[in-house]
């Protein structure tokens, strides 16, 4: 899901703007299936909130999703949908978190939800990020530190303004499209007028490294990271270049994506319609299994969760760690992330290496709520690019 016309950044839409959303998505089928979607409004924590439909949007908040087309030209067939948001004749009238769910008439099952976000922009945000402020592995870890003025908005005739006070604020950290490392920031003081959120442990985070990255959008000559393309039974299969633990490594500066992907075909027009669905084969080698945590592929490509969708299993007749996940044509990047139960390093140190130097996109949500509000309403989003110099 984005925001129309931009389509690797995170869906976030101003209350009271013009923008829109678009939700896209292929079902692996011959024919179309009558499929709805409902909208709910959240809680800070994602918790679906008290708020009425009528509370939270001007209109109809489910309806029939009628944008359908069909692929051709490939060897696996699907469906494809498109549903904006919001649709004609309805509008946002609440800020905060967003989540829409798309479920089939014929069977009520939920196919696929989503998250988005409404924001006031009522507030200004200043972050920055520099070295740990304790000094310690400034050669591995980031400390983002952000500040929150008053603002205001034009509402017609009326002009709002908010001057934040702390004890209704709550400002999350997010690091790329993490959900594994993203934190809520403690206020340390005042800054002037500016709350202040820096100098605690909440605000630093592991460097990481820059994302993999593999493209598969032609399926006649390998592409970056592919070693080749065969075909079995009627389905495609990528096979890519053995990955390599990059913990002990350099840091080396790549362009990426930051998690993100992009569908694409090398040799075809629509690449909406006419991309192949691709089975994508990740593997690991490593003599031995790590006992003590399990290693996930994280990014866009698994919905930047760490679960068994995007857990890795260890295959012993090839002394590595494997995946294989069915994916569109086009460009992704990911992560091998290694985590356990009793976690002391970070997830990425064992297999990633964390470096200061990796150019992580920080997104700052900040959020309000007076005992008198009936929600947490969303007042900024602020993205920080960590792109300093840190004078080494």
């Amino acid at each position: 899901m984005t925001r129309w016309g931009v389509e690797l950044e995170a869906p976030v839409v101003t209350l009271g703007g013009r923008e829109l959303l678009q939700l896209r998505f292929d079902v692996l089928a011959d024919e179309a299936e009558p499929l709805r979607y409902s909208i709910s409004h959240c809680d800070r924590h994602w918790q679906r909130d008290d708020l009425e439909p009528y509370e939270f949007m001007q209109g109809f908040e489910s309806g029939s999703i009628e944008e359908v087309e069909f692929s051709f030209a490939t060897r696996r067939p699907y469906v494809h949908y498109r549903l904006t948001l919001p649709a004609n004749g309805a509008e946002f009238t609440a800020s905060g978190n967003y989540v829409v769910a798309v479920t089939s008439e014929e069977t009520g099952d939920t196919l696929l939800t989503r998250r988005f976000w409404v924001t006031e922009e009522m507030v200004k945000v200043r972050g920055e990020v520099t070295k740990p402020y304790d000094g310690g592995a400034i050669m591995q870890r980031q400390e983002l530190d952000v500040k929150v003025e008053g603002g205001s908005r034009t509402t017609g005739p009326f002009v709002m303004r908010l001057d934040p006070r702390p004890e209704y604020t709550s400002v999350l950290a997010q690091q790329n499209g993490r959900l594994d490392n993203q934190r809520w920031l403690e206020f340390s003081g005042y800054d002037g007028q500016m709350l202040a959120y820096r100098f605690r442990p909440q605000n630093i985070f592991d460097g990481g490294n820059t994302y993999r990255f593999f493209d598969c959008s032609n399926l006649y000559t390998p592409m970056y990271n592919v070693l080749r393309v065969e075909e079995y039974g009627g389905e495609l299969f990528a096979m890519l270049r053995p990955e390599e633990d990059r913990s002990k490594k350099h840091y080396l500066s790549e362009k990426t994506l930051f998690g993100g992907m992009k569908v694409n075909v090398w040799d075809r027009q629509n690449k909406t319609l006419e991309a192949d669905y691709v089975w994508v084969n990740i593997s690991l080698p490593m003599a031995q299994p790590m006992l003590d945590r399990s290693v996930y592929v994280v990014g866009q490509l698994t919905d930047w969760k760490l679960d068994s969708a995007s857990r890795m299993e260890y295959r012993p007749e090839y002394k590595a760690y494997t995946k294989r996940l069915l994916l569109k044509q086009g460009y992704y990047s990911y992560l091998l992330l290694a985590t356990g139960r009793q976690q002391v390093e970070s997830a990425t140190e064992r297999l990633e290496g964390d470096h200061v130097e990796t150019p992580n996109m920080y997104t700052v949500y900040v959020y309000y709520r007076e005992p008198s509000d009936r929600h947490d309403r969303l007042v900024a989003v602020k993205r920080v690019m960590a792109a300093v110099d840190y004078g080494f």
